[in-house]
């Protein structure tokens, strides 16, 4: 059964242009359209679309209050269109409190190009929300996870990725760009130390075996780590928010973010998380420290990874031209491997595609502990299963049990 769009945008062009582009896939069937958020409510309740494409500035009705009366009355899978620049950021990141799951950049001149960019990018995002029926309709930040720095309204926000939901990098993509900079020099390919016995390590190769099942917290044993590594995708912030939120001021590790977002939406998601959190978390920067209790977020568009020479600190670079995400989970989880071997707990969590899977191998071949988020509780259940499919996880877990394990370490002393 096609997929059913409904399009809502006060602009001919867009609404023309992403009408032709849809048309194009037999797997997608536009079954509306509408030119304000009023029209988009009533049209959302009567035709019962799979994703709606939602603008934000709209007469009548903008974009954000239209997704909030969606969520609330007829939950469906929102794609937000909307600009790069701060302000834009800002309002998207309202727009993903009110319910939405993702967007795409509203470039006028990427719209305009008859490139295949754009076309595969909307395609994507289209089919894979489509078949996702994970909705939040209401923030993160309810009673059962108080911030003691939050101030004023929450933001509930997904990720606005700007690459293919393909594969992303392949061993054959980390490889060369280990070789080529010392950051990001790929790990001795030795076996790991520890047998891979857990139920969640049994590889699985084909889609039609069940999902392993999902870890009770009470028997999960936390590693013996010095910093913990979390990657993610669409979904993403929303998933991040709910376990940083949770974890306490005097966490015992320092935590590297990776998150596929623009180098805008970075900024912005720091600053937000920053206020939320009772950790302290900032957009990193080349040099920056690790510290206990500090998560760095990778910048849009860089890659972070830590370096060599001062474990203890990371790099930011722009990274190897070939590969496909920036930044890439499998580049920061190859250095992790690198400088902390065995004393790496690394999280894979909701998103498209199969970055990080790569760098889980790494991960895994010098046993460092990984924890993959259950498919029930992801919004897109790309990334992990192609961690649990490799037999590399060696918890699989609910989201919300993923931040009460984290909260459980405080430094002693």
């Amino acid at each position: 059964m096609a997929i059913k769009v409904l399009i809502v945008d006060d602009s001919g062009f867009f609404r023309h242009r992403i009408e032709e582009i849809l048309r194009e896939d037999k797997r997608i069937e536009v079954v509306g359209s509408a030119v304000n958020g009023k029209e988009a409510v009533e049209k959302a309740r009567a035709l019962k679309p799979d994703v709606i494409t939602m603008d934000v500035e709209m007469p009548q009705l903008n974009g954000i209050d239209a997704v909030r009366i969606i969520m609330r009355e007829c939950p469906t899978n929102v794609l937000m269109l909307s600009s790069l620049t701060h302000e834009g950021a800002r309002i998207t990141l309202e727009a993903m409190e009110a319910g939405a799951a993702d967007y795409l950049p509203k470039d006028i001149r990427a719209w305009m190009d008859k490139s295949q960019g754009i076309r595969q990018q909307l395609i994507e995002r289209i089919l894979a929300l489509g078949t996702s029926r994970r909705f939040r309709s209401g923030s993160v930040f309810d009673h059962r996870y108080p911030s003691s720095r939050a101030t004023g309204s929450s933001t509930m926000v997904f990720r606005p990725e700007s690459t293919t939901a393909s594969r992303a990098t392949s061993a054959r993509e980390v490889a060369p760009a280990a070789r080529r900079t010392p950051v990001t020099s790929r790990v001795p390919e030795r076996e790991s130390a520890r047998p891979l016995t857990s139920p969640a390590l049994r590889p699985r190769m084909t889609g039609e075996e069940k999902d392993p099942p999902t870890s009770h917290p009470a028997k999960v044993r936390f590693p013996d780590c010095r910093i913990v590594v979390i990657g993610t995708s669409t979904g993403g912030p929303a998933a991040l928010q709910r376990i940083l939120t949770q974890i306490p001021a005097d966490f015992p590790y320092p935590i590297l973010l990776v998150q596929h977002m623009p180098k805008t939406f970075t900024q912005v998601f720091a600053e937000r998380l920053n206020q939320q959190c009772q950790i302290a978390v900032k957009e990193a920067e080349d040099g920056d420290r690790l510290k206990p209790g500090l998560a760095l977020l990778a910048p849009g568009g860089l890659q972070m990874m830590i370096d060599p020479r001062q474990s203890d600190r990371v790099r930011v670079l722009e990274g190897d031209v070939k590969l496909t995400y920036k930044p890439s989970v499998d580049v920061t989880y190859a250095s992790a491997a690198r400088a902390y071997g065995a004393r790496v707990l690394a999280l894979i969590l909701t998103g498209m595609g199969a970055d990080g899977c790569d760098g889980a191998r790494l991960l895994k071949r010098e046993g460092a502990t990984i924890w993959a988020q259950n498919r029930a509780s992801c919004t897109i259940y790309g990334m992990p299963q192609a961690v649990v499919n490799a037999g590399l996880a060696d918890e699989v877990l609910d989201l919300d049990d993923i931040g009460p394990l984290l909260a459980q370490q405080r430094r002693r002393g």
